[in-house]
């Protein structure tokens, strides 16, 4: 889950497309480095990549329009404000990736309210767990404490007014979207311990396979998309799940709702991926019936049927989170 509210801003706001004559200067020093490059992108407009100089810095000067882009170090992550003009110098240690970025020269202020801003975030994401075990009114109280707080924070900063004019429609766009990802999960939970709704859908190695073969064990279902960036994501992680429980009574499924006219697509990426586990192609992407009866509309999503058949978690823990496989260790001893 964590990251989850950088998403969530990325997906609320856009960068306001204004250029001038003047650059913006950006230098990383990065300690313990995951890379010997790093990227700047915002969405699919614009990436810089940049790679470390003979002084083992890494530095470049290139034209920007006024936004937010994301900082990616090869590993992990960051939220930037970039504008022309701003001569950007960030320090950092990438084993302590948001709590060491500090910035300094122009365009400090703004970059560091970022980084502050992500670590609050971060520490509101530790707390979301359990947050959506709470009713409904203790979940939308603490998500009104944040949404004062973030206010609170950003009114008065003197920032750049672009930037706060990018942030504040963001605050309760960002609690719509949890209080919406709370009910989902509400909903998920409605229908754990009853029969799960079955599939019958084409295997990659051939044929077709159904839920009902794999009865008598426990089984993990990804499902994901070949376009999906954060599916994607999981892909390393779901493999190593794979290799810590080969032998053990659980199957793997992997369900694409790639729509059919990426059939063939679905078939490469899984070669060449050498994607592992069970790998099936829904019958009617979106509009299968399983995928229906799940309430799935965005993915990755991650369910967990037991031998019998019957759901234990209809909105499973992702395979980069520690707590699938503390969830596993427990049923599969």
């Amino acid at each position: 889950m964590k990251k989850l509210l950088t998403l969530l801003l990325f997906s609320v706001v856009s960068t306001y497309a204004q250029k001038a004559e003047e650059k913006v200067t950006f230098t990383a020093k990065i300690a313990n480095r995951n890379s010997d490059s790093i990227v700047i992108r915002s969405g699919r407009n614009f990436t810089k990549t940049i790679k470390i100089n003979n002084k083992g810095e890494f530095q470049d000067s290139f034209d920007v329009a006024t936004g937010l882009y994301q900082f990616f170090d090869g590993s992990e992550s960051t939220t930037l404000f970039l504008k022309n003009g701003y001569n950007l110098k960030l320090t950092m240690d990438a084993k302590e990736f948001d709590e060491s970025i500090v910035y300094s020269g122009k365009g400090s202020k703004e970059n560091n309210f970022l980084a502050q801003k992500a670590l609050s975030d971060e520490n509101f994401e530790k707390e979301l767990e359990d947050l959506l075990q709470k009713d409904e009114a203790t979940f939308k109280s603490a998500l009104d404490k944040k949404s004062n707080n973030d206010l609170s924070k950003l009114e008065g900063s003197g920032l750049d007014e672009k930037l706060v004019g990018f942030l504040k429609p963001s605050i309760p766009m960002e609690s719509k979207m949890l209080l919406e990802y709370y009910n989902q999960k509400l909903a998920a939970k409605k229908l754990e311990g009853i029969a799960s709704p079955s599939f019958d859908y084409e295997n990659h190695k051939g044929g077709k396979t159904k839920l009902e073969d794999l009865r008598g064990k426990y089984v993990y279902i990804d499902v994901w998309a070949t376009w999906c960036g954060p599916c994607r994501a999981e892909i390393p992680h779901l493999k190593k799940v794979e290799e810590k429980y080969h032998g053990k009574n659980i199957e793997f499924v992997s369900i694409s709702v790639d729509v059919d006219k990426d059939h063939e697509k679905w078939k490469k990426f899984v070669t060449e991926k050498q994607l592992g586990g069970i790998q099936l192609f829904a019958d009617k992407n979106w509009n299968s019936d399983f995928i229906k009866a799940f309430g799935i509309n965005s993915i990755p999503r991650f369910l967990l049927i037991g031998p019998d058949g019957k759901v234990l978690k209809a909105d499973a823990a992702r395979p980069s989170s520690a707590q699938l496989t503390e969830l596993l260790d427990s049923l599969l001893k």
